[in-house]
């Protein structure tokens, strides 16, 4: 120590204070990293959790003892990796996180105090909250809110009261829930709730947006006039889809242009006729009753004395005939036939098509005399595109529908560039001349001559000749 003092003394003031700064700076270095260190050893537990969700989480892992962080908006609670997957066990053994809402295990302790107006509360809470977690369980949902609206009955008919709901979802972010899983939730909700149906069930999401286009019944507006558009729409494209792919290999996929308009009944209901055929008649009942009186014989004598002695004996006579009654009942009816039909909605009541086929294209003549030819398809193929599109689409002329098969030509035809020319045969290379000679260029020829010949004529020297004529050419 004492040398130590006798060091710093022998210091100079600033030596000292930069010494100080030094020493504090690196200990608040090494305290730093130690602290980052440990903080970036936490790992989300849970995240995007209910208030009262990770309430609960924070008051459990309280009273284990495990260290963890908040996030800033109380959603996300973290702990130290090394007690991550315990923490979890833990806390599933609890029942936590319990997502918000609670479910059916609201009735797991039995309250011989409640009123059935609790009763009936804490079922439609134990129902939403079981609806939640289904819905949550899809991979686009979030978070879900689901609202109750039980029916209400009633003896008289003008206060009966339908079951309603309503869901609300939050999606994942970067995701879109398809209308099939709208669909499913709906048909989900109002399976799950007695006297619910789903044209009851209205979906939103966080924004606002209704994501379900469920129409009640004698419901019209705005909503159904886009329903009837959309499903005009999908039968068109269908047609015009089958028209392409029925079409395209026979005549290629750049060659024809469709069109297709539906005319749509999007009535539906049921219809039940009752049909009677007087000429054909059946007997359903015959009752007969008949009632016979026999012929029966009554004590008859001479009036007085002799006739009522006790020994008397008096005379029997035969009285009236006997009476015979027949009865016979009989019940006819006429045949007759009941049909009953169910009549779906989306009826095609009449269809139009419109089929163009272009040109065929094709080149006369070379070089610039080239002119392109455009020659329609002929009768019979215009007569079996007709048959296949009818055939593909269920055309039916009975029912008012029109199909037309047309061919013009089309601008692309019309505008098409000529294909290039095939390339151009190369010279045959003519023999090299004999030494003592040279070639001469004289109109695309080549001339033979003696060298000296060409030094008097002073030509141009040709390939086998090095410069101008009077030079010996160099031969292989």
């Amino acid at each position: 120590m004492n040398q130590l003092a006798k060091l710093l003394s022998g210091l100079s003031l600033r030596q000292q204070v930069s010494i100080a700064v030094a020493a504090i700076l690196t200990v608040t270095g090494i305290l730093g990293f130690i602290r980052w260190k440990r903080e970036s050893d936490f790992r989300p537990l849970y995240t995007a959790m209910a208030p009262e969700d990770a309430a609960g989480v924070v008051q459990k892992l309280r009273e284990t003892g495990v260290d963890y962080r908040l996030s800033e908006n109380g959603g996300s609670v973290l702990v130290p990796s090394a007690k991550l997957a315990e923490s979890r066990l833990a806390l599933a053994g609890a029942g936590l996180p319990k997502t918000g809402r609670i479910g059916f295990e609201l009735f797991d302790k039995t309250n011989f105090g409640a009123t059935d107006f609790v009763e009936h509360i804490n079922y439609k809470r134990a129902l939403e909250g079981e609806l939640e977690r289904s819905v949550m369980s899809l991979a686009e949902v979030q978070e879900a809110r689901v609202h109750l609206t039980l029916p209400k009955e009633s003896i008289f008919l003008e206060k009966q009261q339908p079951a309603k709901a309503s869901v609300m979802l939050r999606l994942r972010p970067g995701t879109q829930i398809l209308p099939q899983n709208v669909l499913a939730v709906t048909n989900l909700v109002s399976s799950a709730v007695e006297g619910l149906g789903p044209e009851a069930v209205s979906v939103v999401d966080m924004d606002g947006n209704l994501l379900n286009r469920a129409r009640r019944q004698g419901e019209t507006g705005a909503q159904s006039t886009v329903e009837s558009f959309e499903m005009r729409q999908q039968v068109e494209r269908d047609l015009v889809a089958k028209i392409h792919s029925t079409l395209e290999p026979l005549i290629g996929p750049d060659r024809l242009r469709v069109g297709a308009s539906v005319d749509l009944d999007l009535t539906s209901g049921e219809q039940q006729e009752e049909t009677f055929d007087p000429a054909h008649s059946v007997m359903v009942n015959s009752q007969k009753t008949e009632d016979l009186t026999e012929r029966a014989s009554i004590s008859a004598g001479i009036p007085g004395t002799a006739s009522n002695l006790p020994n008397g004996s008096p005379s029997r006579t035969t009285g009236p005939g006997g009476m015979s009654r027949r009865t016979e009942n009989a019940s006819f009816q006429s045949s007759r036939t009941i049909r009953q039909t169910h009549i779906p909605q989306g009826i095609i009541r009449r269809m139009s098509l419109a089929v163009l086929v272009d040109h065929t294209l094709r080149w006369e003549g070379e070089g610039a005399a080239r002119r392109r030819v455009l020659e329609p398809p002929s009768a019979e193929t215009l007569k079996t595109i007709k048959e296949l599109v009818a055939a593909a689409t269920g055309f039916k002329a009975d029912r008012g529908d029109q199909l037309t098969v047309e061919s013009l030509p089309f601008e692309s035809s019309l505008k098409a560039e000529p294909p290039p020319l095939p390339p151009a045969r190369p010279e045959p290379v003519p023999a090299a001349p004999k030494p003592g000679w040279i070639t001469l260029l004289n109109k695309k020829k080549e001339i033979f001559l003696p060298v000296s010949l060409g030094a008097w004529l002073d030509w141009p020297c040709g390939r086998y000749c090095g410069g101008r004529v009077g030079q010996m050419p160099k031969f292989p």
